[in-house]
């Protein structure tokens, strides 16, 4: 007599696997048919971090962090970021000095920098006069009278090694909505540049024109003209197919566009303008900088609220990855070991040649574009590697785990969906997706620069210990 189970185990099996990947292998080598569902458990299957998310499941938590969620993603999205001018560091960003240099990621001490990042800051100190050479910058770096903080702590932003220093020119940013500003360098372009790690003779020369140039003939045309609506100059550059990350090429000829009747009417020579002109015209890059510090006006605006469990700041400084949620205030970095970014890269060179993940950039998918706006950039493909199908996943994984969309930032290709917005580290944390990052690779040494450019992820660990500290502050559990 045929029974439901002899049924069962006379036909072909077609299994759906959920779990080890060894069971999925076992069934496969006996002939059956597996079909394995990428699933891993919340919080990676560690109790403690299972104890916070639950912790903040709690209704009258989970309803005050619901409420915290929709102010920092309001503040976020209605931010209004206008570039009102350049200034030299020294007389804009705050507590800067003759003796600081500002650095990409979280906090870090000379003896703990990445080689990309030593070489950022003796290009530096030998530029600002405080070095006659690279070897003496190096003795001057170690001897305690420099001070290096991340340039997150000074409203800044900044490329890659994000080394800062007092006579570098800055955008000026003002977010409108919410009255605060932010800052970032000048692009140095794509060629041999102090960002990536570079620091010969011809990087420091490239930097004493910027200064003495392409920094007040900007400064200049910024009082010429009117402030830059970067919010609607980003969603315009998204519709034309960049991410506003590493692919700029529609925002550099919108911002050089809104630029150029300015610095026209400059004081300087004809000659000093072509320059200029020439210089922007080098690369499509010009205009990365600025909506990083387009980011960080309205990230910042968003830090700080009560119970909120929205990420405010992803950065890398080469040894580490941090990052800032929003209802842990002030400089409360959560930090994990900096990734490898894996992509394409330049001829000459292999993988075990690259430094680790490092760059402020990250604030641009913190806000929602970069990698998590792929989809609407494909060909970045091209740079970073994978498939246009990929570039479309990604930027569809990134809405699972983020809180809200995008109403003034929209993606064509989804049917004008907007950006995925407000990186939640609950989500994260329940979901298994990490944040998904398009980022330059710069060469592990000092002096060589950038070799490729590919995707990478924040470790874990870092929203972890964010889940962790929320549910220690915000339900009284203890932490480990």
């Amino acid at each position: 007599m045929s029974t439901p189970t002899s049924r069962l185990f006379g036909s072909d099996l077609d299994v759906v696997n959920v779990g080890l990947t060894m069971f999925a292998d076992d069934i496969a080598a006996q002939g059956g048919k597996v079909t394995t569902l990428d699933w891993t458990p919340p919080g990676n299957g560690k109790p403690d971090v299972i104890a916070a998310l639950d912790a903040l499941e709690k209704p009258e938590l989970a309803e005050k962090i619901a409420a915290a969620n929709a102010e920092a993603v309001d503040r976020i999205t209605n931010a209004k970021p206008m570039l009102v001018g350049f200034g030299r560091a020294l007389d804009v960003v705050p507590g800067m000095t003759p003796k600081t240099i500002l650095h990409a990621g979280p906090p870090i001490t000379w003896d703990r920098m990445s080689g990309p990042m030593k070489g950022a800051v003796t290009g530096a100190l030998v530029f600002e006069g405080l070095a006659k050479d690279l070897d003496e910058a190096a003795e001057v770096a170690a001897s305690g009278e420099i001070t290096f903080e991340p340039c997150h702590e000074h409203d800044c932003v900044g490329s890659m090694a994000g080394v800062t220093s007092a006579s570098m020119y800055m955008h000026i940013v003002k977010n409108e909505t919410h009255g605060n500003y932010a800052y970032t360098n000048l692009s140095e372009q794509m060629a041999k540049i102090l960002r990536m790690g570079a620091n010969d003779e011809s990087v420091i020369e490239r930097l004493v024109w910027m200064r003495d140039t392409l920094g007040p003939m900007l400064q200049e045309a910024m009082e010429i003209g009117d402030p830059i609506d970067l919010r609607l100059m980003l969603a315009q550059a998204v519709h034309m197919g960049d991410e506003c990350h590493n692919r700029n090429i529609a925002g550099t000829v919108l911002l050089f566009q809104a630029l150029a009747p300015a610095l026209l009417q400059t004081n300087f020579s004809t000659e000093k303008k072509k320059e200029v002109f020439d210089f922007i015209a080098s690369s499509d890059y010009f205009s990365g900088p600025t909506w990083m510090a387009m980011a960080k006006a309205a990230l910042d605006a968003a830090h700080g609220i009560e119970g909120s469990t929205v990420v405010t700041t992803m950065a890398r400084n080469g040894v580490e990855f941090g990052i800032r949620v929003s209802g842990l205030p002030g400089n409360h970095w959560l930090t994990g070991p900096a990734q490898k970014v894996v992509g394409p890269m330049f001829a000459g060179y292999q993988p075990e040649d690259s430094g680790l993940d490092i760059g402020d950039s990250a604030i641009t998918e913190t806000y929602g574009f970069g990698g998590f706006a792929m989809a609407a950039a494909p060909a970045i493909v091209a740079l970073v590697g994978g498939t246009v199908s990929d570039a479309v996943r990604y930027t569809r994984d990134m809405a699972a785990i983020t809180t809200t969309s995008n109403p003034n930032v929209t993606v064509p290709s989804l049917g004008f969906t907007g950006l995925p917005t407000g990186i939640d580290v609950r989500k994260v944390l329940d979901a298994g997706i990490l944040p998904v990052i398009n980022t330059a690779i710069a060469h592990k040494e000092a002096g060589i620069g950038m070799i490729g450019a590919g995707i990478t992820h924040p470790p874990a660990e870092a929203f972890e210990k964010a889940i962790i500290a929320l549910a220690e502050k915000l339900a009284g559990t203890d932490a480990p």
